[in-house]
């Protein structure tokens, strides 16, 4: 291997050195730790040292890092405290996760490194949007995001690397080329010749080098580095090297030519460098000795504080609080609805959202808004119409037609301290977004304590002939996942209130607003800045003879519902949140009637009203006087035509529904 040191100094010579070593040295001693049953999986990285070391090395402190699993040298390289990471590994309560995560499925704020998920693309996004924090408060700082040869085939990869060039992001987008993909070869990945030549499609710029040549890597990242500051542009580089175990142990490497590993261990990253070292005369053989002896020392001293630690004991009540990040104190007292008369005006549900939106991004100067066509165009329903010239194109952003790097972005956003709305033009359309949100928004907070600071905007339901691909109700998708809160407003009060909640709270808020309601629905609204809390049903009415339990355009029906039978007195609960729930307020209404009548718009099986209904069948069996029913769309697509719409529209079902109800 071919070394030029250019003019590198020697004290950082051996400081590469060592930055490799001690990886290396890690591994070494976990693989041990696994035999015994120590430890109980481990990803192995030996081989490709040069590359997580390189880039902790060239980078400053603060500069994120999204590493994946075979980056122990990003880990290390950051200062990490060595019996912390030991704990991590051993799913030890004092590790960085509380034992929540493995292995290196974790990050840590104070370090800059975002902790990846088990589907390794979405880290990418995440990249850029910590990028785009660095951008808009035009600071000289770079972000770094790793990939694996097998994760550029994930639809992930094509939209980072083209919002990062969109957005002109200063993003280092490293693709660590080892090989295979587990057992898939690059064959069965690509047919480009080289991964780096992918960046020309995105009109960025792309190099290939040799991953396992610490100094090409140090040389190439510094280049780089200056370059993304300097033009303010994404880069790709592409490391060739490979993977000399496993993809984890006990994978096994069976699949792998025997003569490949002779061929690479003669590239092996650390014996090349420490040879040249000691053939200049920059370490000699008795140093080499010393640093070895020293780092072993360094790692046993830290692994017995390690094994020293407290048996993890499990706490319920700690589980469940860690699940959502506290929340803070809102920019302005908070103001009920009730207490309000003097400044109340006549607005349409489209005003409310329209206006909570706008208020915030005033109380709010950190809060981006990001979505396709929101910009100049004012978005889909003309929400945002305005927003831009008011608060310029750096907060309103539009997006390319990529929701799952948008989502991804927020989430970077939020680990520098910014809030973010992202619109989905369409609720159906979250469903190319569903992995961001459910997998690392929603778990990140539980998993190593950041926290997702982000609304999803989701204009939802039927009524307007949209057909199946443009009215579906799918609130209950998200309802099933913790770390994520559900509102879901049904007036224009509401609509103002819930979303300045959503965009104060620290967790990440699926926010539903239905489009029927949109211009349909008119209501007083303050015109001041407040906010109505998420959790908290809303009494329509009294009742005491049925009770209906609904949300959304659920509520109108149910009003239209009761106004049309005056010889009965329904109470009306309004769930206004969908996760957390109202249990209290859901006891009450079944407390006043006896029947209850469970209503939403989305289809019967799986909808958000089987779950209402059951835990009222578990704790409020003894005030029923008939079983809970339900009255919801029917189990089929939403259709397109007016006369099919109707007929599939829980609406359609109301008075039989009702009836079965007041004659059990």
């Amino acid at each position: 291997m071919l070394y030029d040191s250019k003019a590198m100094g020697r004290d950082e010579l051996v400081q590469l050195y060592k930055a490799m070593l001690l990886p290396r040295m890690i591994e070494e001693k976990m693989l041990v730790l696994l035999r015994q049953g120590k430890i109980s999986k481990w990803f192995s990285g030996i081989g490709q040292e040069a590359i997580a070391c390189g880039v902790a090395h060239v980078l400053q402190s603060d500069e994120w890092i999204m590493p994946l699993h075979r980056n122990l040298g990003v880990f290390t390289g950051r200062g990490m405290p060595l019996h912390k990471l030991f704990m991590q590994w051993q799913g030890n309560k004092d590790g960085f996760s509380k034992g929540r995560e493995r292995s290196f499925h974790f990050g840590s704020m104070p370090h800059h490194i975002c902790g990846m998920i088990s589907h390794l693309g979405p880290q990418l996004a995440v990249a850029n949007g910590t990028a785009l924090a660095a951008k808009l408060r035009n600071e000289k700082r770079i972000s770094v995001a790793f990939c694996g040869d097998g994760g550029t085939s994930e639809g992930d990869f094509h939209e980072a690397l083209n919002t990062a060039a969109v957005w002109e992001l200063p993003v280092i987008f490293i693709i660590e080329n080892n090989g295979y993909g587990l057992s898939t070869p690059v064959a069965e990945q690509y047919r480009a010749e080289k991964l780096s030549d992918k960046a020309k499609g995105y009109g960025m710029e792309g190099v290939t080098i040799d991953g396992n040549n610490i100094l090409t890597v140090v040389d190439t990242l510094k280049g780089v580095r200056d370059y993304c500051l300097r033009e303010q542009k994404p880069y790709l580089i592409e490391c060739m090297t490979f993977r000399m175990r496993g993809h984890e142990e006990a994978s096994g490497t069976k699949y792998v030519p025997p003569h490949l590993f002779e061929d690479w261990k003669k590239k092996d990253p650390l014996d090349n460098f420490e040879f040249y070292l000691v053939d200049t005369g920059a370490l000699s053989a008795t140093d080499v000795q010393a640093l070895r002896q020293s780092t072993k020392k360094q790692i046993e001293d830290d692994l017995a504080l390690a094994f020293d630690a407290s048996a993890l004991i499990p706490d319920e009540a700690e589980e469940v609080q860690d699940v959502y990040a506290p929340e803070g104190i809102m920019p302005r007292p908070a103001v009920q609805p009730d207490s309000i008369v003097a400044d109340e005006q006549q607005a349409r549900f489209i005003d409310g959202v329209r206006d909570g939106l706008h208020q915030s991004m005033q109380v709010h100067d950190n809060l981006i808004l990001m979505g396709q066509d929101i910009a100049g165009y004012g978005g889909a329903f003309k929400i945002t119409e305005g927003f831009m010239d008011r608060f310029g194109a750096q907060r309103v952003r539009n997006t390319p037609l990529c929701e799952s790097a948008i989502l991804g972005a927020a989430l970077g956003l939020s680990l520098e301290g910014y809030k973010s709305m992202v619109e989905m033009q369409f609720a159906d359309f979250v469903s190319v977004g569903f992995n961001q949100i459910v997998n690392n928004l929603a778990k990140i907070h539980y998993r190593w304590g950041a926290a997702a600071d982000v609304v999803v905007r989701m204009p939802t339901g039927g009524g307007v002939g949209a057909g199946p691909f443009h009215s579906q109700s799918n609130e209950a998708w998200f309802t099933h996942v913790p770390g994520l809160k559900v509102v879901y407003p049904s007036t224009p009060m509401d609509a103002k209130g819930l979303l300045i909640a959503a965009i104060n709270d620290p967790n990440p808020v699926m926010y539903f607003e239905h489009k029927a309601l949109y211009r349909g629905v008119t209501g007083q609204v303050p015109q001041h800045y407040y906010s109505i809390p998420i959790g908290k049903a809303r009494l329509v009415q009294p009742g005491e003879d049925c009770t209906i339990i609904t949300y959304g355009s659920g509520v109108h029906w149910a009003q239209q519902y009761a106004s049309k039978h005056p010889e009965l007195s329904v109470y009306i609960l309004d769930l206004r949140s969908l996760l957390p729930l109202d249990y209290e307020a859901i006891a009450d209404a079944v407390k006043a009637t006896g029947r209850v009548c469970v209503l939403h718009e989305d289809t019967l099986t799986g909808g958000f009203g089987g779950e209402v209904a059951a835990w009222i069948g578990e704790h409020c069996f003894g005030w029923l006087d008939a079983p809970v029913v339900r009255c919801a769309s029917l189990d089929t697509p939403i259709p397109f035509n007016l006369d099919l719409e109707a007929q599939f529209m829980a609406k359609s079902r109301m008075d039989a529904t009702m009836k079965k109800l007041l004659q059990y």
